[in-house]
């Protein structure tokens, strides 16, 4: 079983909306046994609340129900427990690497870097642009699960 958890700042946009569109992913490909798939923060702002609402809409308007997530903070542990801890962006990296010490597996890595276009997963916090949002997370779900399985 390949367990990812996809890392954002507070767990409400980014990542969760990453785990969602994952899980649908694999869902569809018919390969939900072969995987476990998480989000969680890199800080403690957004602990126990549920997915930003216009993230929930995004996820929802594609037919993906996100219903019952609460935000939970990355802990040291996670990096023994999780085969692929995947980073929204270049902080969210930064800030995994501060709480789960070195990387000294290969585990911790950036979601846009299996993409063909490397970078930071935009932020609609900021921007309030979830399409563009939901286009990277898309692009870069669909790589981590061609790199995953080979296919």
């Amino acid at each position: 079983m390949t367990r990812i958890l996809f890392v954002c700042h507070g767990s409400i946009c980014r990542s969760p909306m990453a785990e969602f569109v994952m899980k649908d992913l694999v869902q569809k490909a018919g390969l939900e046994a072969q995987f476990h798939i998480e989000s969680a923060a890199t800080s403690t702002e957004e602990i126990g609340n549920p997915v930003y609402p216009p993230a929930r809409r995004k996820l929802a308007e594609h037919g993906i129900d996100c219903a019952g997530k609460t935000a939970r903070q990355l802990k040291r542990g996670d990096y023994d427990a999780f085969d692929l801890l995947i980073g929204m962006d270049r902080a969210n990296l930064r800030n995994m690497h501060r709480i789960c010490g070195s990387d000294f597996a290969g585990k911790l890595h950036l979601l846009m870097d299996y993409t063909g276009h490397p970078g930071d997963v935009a932020d609609p916090w900021y921007t309030d642009d979830f399409e563009t949002t939901w286009r990277d997370v898309l692009a870069g779900c669909q790589g981590l699960l061609r790199e995953v399985t080979g296919a």
